[in-house]
């Protein structure tokens, strides 16, 4: 057995692939092989050297098919090693051309829209995504039977069985944001409130998500003079135009009164949009003097402070400026898209530089 042993182990060893090996173990271990054949051979032994024997045996056939696995998987790792090598790549070199991002077209014309405002002394306001029904719509003068509180036009948040706290929705404007800062700080204040808002709706113009900028200012003597004012400046400047013309027509909002909404004399001169020149009007936002009720509602007194309020939607106004045809793009991933209408990285708004250099 020792001389079995020695024999197989050696030729095991030096076994160059696969198909050796297999004919090694065939004459070790197979049918016929020399193991086999001296395992038959106990049933011609005496008692005493079967039992000596036998176990001999069964550990010299433990012992060459652990080798024979050892070395198969030795062959393997060879064969392996060697197919990797003709392989091999250099992953670190570049493999395609790098390119800078880009900043999305919603968030470059908030950050135009909020540096705009910044100069004229607004400040920025946030709230919650997730409103009460309270926050929503009834500290904003919004009747329970308006359309706006309707499930077809909001998204209500579901609730629990016996669960009854005030319904929560998500926000359908930003001026929520106006009532929590008011209610936080009180008068006199100045705020815009830019941020996601939700509504039930899908198509060309209109996505179930979309961005709003609302602004505040409550003072003493605060009119509608000023709102005019301030929103000449601000189309002015958005749009980098030296002169604009707005008309406020007489419209109905709950929550202002009166309320106006605003449209800019322009052209479309080969599909391309000209603010300041033409005799075309263009709607871009709703705006008004802020309804006592509101005022109250945030727990400021109106017969001291007054003031006006407006808002405008974000997307709407980038589509406008850089020639965007469908609101559903904004939402839709697409890289080149994206490169195409994407801003660099560093080109940070500024009055001083222009907003869009």
């Amino acid at each position: 057995m020792d001389d079995l042993r020695q024999k197989y182990l050696e030729l095991i060893g030096g076994a160059a692939d696969e198909a050796a090996l297999e004919d090694l173990r065939v004459r070790a271990i197979g049918k016929k092989g020399e193991v086999s054949l001296a395992m038959r051979e106990l049933g011609r032994m005496s008692p005493e050297e079967r039992k000596e024997a036998g176990p001999r045996l069964n550990a010299l056939k433990d012992e060459i098919t652990s080798a024979l696995a050892a070395k198969k998987a030795a062959l393997e790792d060879a064969a392996l090693d060697a197919r990797l090598m003709t392989e091999w790549l250099d992953v670190t070199l570049p493999g395609r051309t790098r390119r800078a991002g880009t900043i999305h077209p919603i968030s470059q014309v908030t950050e135009e829209v909020t540096a705009i405002f910044a100069g004229m002394g607004f400040a920025v306001a946030e709230g919650p995504q997730i409103e009460s029904d309270w926050y929503n719509f009834d500290a904003l003068n919004i009747p329970g039977h308006h359309p706006a509180r309707a499930e077809m036009d909001t998204f209500y948040m579901a609730r629990a069985e016996g669960d009854n706290r005030p319904p929560h929705v998500l926000r359908t404007h930003t001026s929520p944001v106006q009532i929590r800062h008011l209610e936080a700080h009180g008068a006199p204040c100045r705020i815009i409130a830019p941020g996601r808002v939700y509504r039930a709706d899908y198509d060309q113009t209109h996505t179930p998500m979309f961005h709003q900028v609302e602004g505040l200012a409550i003072d003493r003597d605060i009119s509608m003079a000023n709102l005019k004012w301030v929103l000449e400046e601000f189309v002015k400047a958005f749009f980098e135009v030296d002169d604009v013309e707005l008309r406020f027509r007489a419209s109905h909002f709950p929550f202002t009164e009166p309320s106006a909404e605003v449209d800019i004399r322009c052209s479309w001169q080969g599909g391309t949009l000209k603010v300041g020149e033409g005799d075309d009007w263009l709607e871009i936002l709703g705006s008004g003097m802020v309804h006592p009720k509101v005022l109250a509602a945030a727990k400021v007194d109106p017969d001291q402070w007054q003031g006006f309020a407006f808002g405008m939607g974000i997307d709407r106004i980038a589509m406008l400026k850089y020639g965007i045809p469908d609101l559903r793009a904004f939402f839709d991933a697409d890289l080149r898209w994206l490169r195409h209408y994407g801003f660099a990285a560093l080109d940070v708004p500024t009055l001083h530089r222009g907003l869009s250099a």
